[in-house]
C-alpha cells in the first residue's frame, strides 16, 4: 500500500484517496502502462462524460434510452407474473432506468429501487429526482462497490431484478465479466432475474467515431485523468505532451483508449514518491470496452448460472438488451 503525506492532498475520504494512489501507483508502474477507467470519474470527468452522451457520433446512450422507451413493458413482463424489486448495480444518476420503473409501477402500483453506485452524489440526485417523478417509487440508494451487499438486500416476496445496463460489462476483461456475473448469481435465488445492457460488434469506422469524435470531447475526458492525478497528487503532467488514441483491436473485440506520450518524458508524482518515464510514442492504456455478439453474450450469461428468456434490440442491432433468470 502507498503511504501518502498528510500535506497537500485533495479533501477525498481517506479510503477513497488511498485506492485513488494505489491504482495510479500500480498502474503508471507497470509494463505497459495504465490506468484503470473508474478514475475517470471525479467531477470533471463525470460532466465531460455526460457531454459524451450526447453527442451525435456517441451512439450508445441514445440507442439504449429508445430500445427501453420502446420495451420497457415487455422487458418488466418477461420478469414473471410476481412484482419486482429493481436492484440497479452502478446506478450513477439513473437517467435511463426510468423507463423501467415506470413500466413497473404501471404494473404493479408500487415498488422499491434499490440504486447501488460508488458515488454518493449521484446516487442523492437520482433519489431526488425519482422520487419527486415517481411518487410510488420507495428509493433505498447503496453507497457501494457493484456487488456489495446484493445478497442482503430483501426480496419481501418480490421477484429480484439486477439491472446492469449501459455497457458497463463492457469494461471488464472477459474472465473479469464472467467473474462478475457470477458473484451478482451468488446473492441471488433461483428465478430472480438480470437485465444485461450489451453494446454488440459493428462496423469499425462507426465504433471509432464513437471513441474519438470530431469536437475533441472524448480527448478531453481521456486527458482528465491526468489533470486529476495533477490535482489530487501534485504531479506535472503535460496534457500538451499527450495525444487521445482510440484503437479497435479486432482480436479482441474491443475499443482501446491510449493516451500517448509525443515526447520522450519523465513526469514526477511527489505525493506517491513515483518518477513517471514515457519514451516518444508510448502509451497509458486507460480504457477498454469490449463489444459482444449474440452468441457470446448467451455463452457468458450461462456460464455465469443464468438462463437467457429474452432479449431487445434496435433496428440497427448495435446495442442489445439481455433477460435472464437465475437457475
Amino acid at each position: 500500500m502507498v503511504s501518502l503525506p498528510a500535506t497537500s492532498l485533495p479533501c477525498l475520504p481517506e479510503a477513497a484517496l488511498t485506492s485513488v494512489a494505489d491504482e495510479v501507483f500500480s498502474g503508471l508502474s507497470s509494463r505497459p502502462k495504465t490506468l484503470s477507467p473508474w478514475l475517470f470519474y471525479d467531477a470533471a470527468g463525470s460532466r465531460l462524460f455526460e457531454q459524451i452522451t450526447e453527442l451525435a457520433e456517441y451512439y450508445v446512450t441514445r440507442t439504449e434510452r429508445e430500445i427501453l422507451a420502446r420495451y420497457a413493458p415487455e422487458i418488466i413482463a418477461a420478469t414473471g407474473d410476481r412484482p419486482v424489486t429493481l436492484i440497479e448495480l452502478g446506478a450513477g444518476t439513473a437517467t435511463k432506468t426510468g423507463l423501467l420503473l415506470q413500466a413497473a409501477l404501471r404494473r404493479q402500483g408500487s415498488l422499491i429501487y434499490h440504486p447501488i453506485d460508488v458515488s454518493a452524489s449521484a446516487l442523492a440526485e437520482a433519489q431526488q429526482r425519482i422520487e419527486e417523478e415517481l411518487p410510488g417509487v420507495t428509493v433505498q440508494p447503496q453507497v457501494a462497490d457493484y456487488t456489495e451487499g446484493l445478497g442482503e438486500i430483501a426480496a419481501n416476496g418480490c421477484r429480484r431484478l439486477v439491472l446492469y445496463i449501459g455497457s458497463s460489462i463492457g469494461n471488464f476483461d472477459p474472465p473479469q465479466a464472467l467473474q462478475l456475473l457470477r458473484e451478482v448469481r451468488r446473492q441471488l435465488v433461483p428465478g430472480d432475474a438480470l437485465l444485461l445492457g450489451v453494446d454488440m460488434v459493428k462496423s469499425r469506422r462507426v465504433l471509432l467515431r464513437a471513441y474519438d469524435d470530431a469536437s475533441g470531447v472524448t480527448a478531453a475526458f481521456n486527458k482528465n485523468v491526468l489533470n486529476r492525478i495533477n490535482r489530487e497528487f501534485g504531479s506535472n503532467f503535460n496534457l500538451r505532451l499527450f495525444r487521445h488514441r482510440a484503437r479497435w483491436n479486432e482480436e479482441h473485440f474491443r475499443i482501446e483508449m491510449h493516451l500517448e506520450s509525443l515526447i520522450a518524458q519523465c513526469v514526477l508524482i511527489p505525493a506517491l514518491d513515483l518518477e513517471v518515464k514515457l519514451a516518444r510514442g508510448e502509451t497509458i492504456h486507460t480504457e477498454n470496452s469490449y463489444k459482444y455478439t449474440g452468441e457470446r453474450v448467451e455463452r457468458l450469461i450461462g456460464h455465469a448460472g443464468f438462463r437467457l428468456r429474452s432479449s431487445w434490440s434496435d433496428p440497427l442491432e448495435w446495442f442489445g438488451e439481455y433477460l435472464a433468470v437465475a437457475v
